[in-house]
């Protein structure tokens, strides 16, 4: 399951009705099932990221805002929605497992790009379905990671 957060929905409104820039890179961060991210998580400290190590940079993994990162961005008016995709975003434990101690990745989390990690919002989660550990040089791949904007 993915979704915004109301602070993801806000960021758009403020970008498109509000003219405020923005991030100009995004990044794909993993955190554990301590605290799941719902639609009211603002910042990533609201959650609780696996440990650096091991091939995982705290912060996770950077998103450029382009094409090639986010590669489609649809309409889709027989299903009333609009749709981003991701790109395919990889982690390969280096080292020892990854994380490197602590409890596995269970969401992935999309934020933008504040200098200070712990307070980078959040924009968008995915539920990876269990917590993943990924053992030495193994890696953990999250291919066609969507959002939709619906109306309900």
């Amino acid at each position: 399951m993915a979704g915004f957060t109301n602070r993801g929905k806000k960021l758009i409104e403020d970008v498109y009705f509000r003219g405020a820039t923005p991030p100009s890179t995004f990044y794909m961060a993993l955190v554990t099932s301590a605290a799941a991210p719902t639609a009211d998580t603002n910042v990533l400290s609201d959650l609780t990221e696996i440990a650096a190590g091991n091939g995982y940079t705290s912060g996770g993994l950077a998103v450029a805002r382009n094409g090639t990162d986010f590669p489609t961005l649809t309409e889709d008016d027989t299903n009333d929605l609009s749709k981003v995709i991701i790109k395919d975003l990889v982690w390969t434990a280096a080292g020892g497992n990854l994380p490197a101690s602590g409890s596995g990745a269970r969401y992935a989390v999309l934020i933008d790009d504040n200098a200070t990690v712990g307070s980078r919002q959040v924009i968008a989660y995915f539920d990876l379905a269990s917590a993943r550990t990924i053992s030495d040089t193994q890696t953990l791949t999250l291919s066609t990671c969507d959002l939709r904007l619906t109306e309900s």
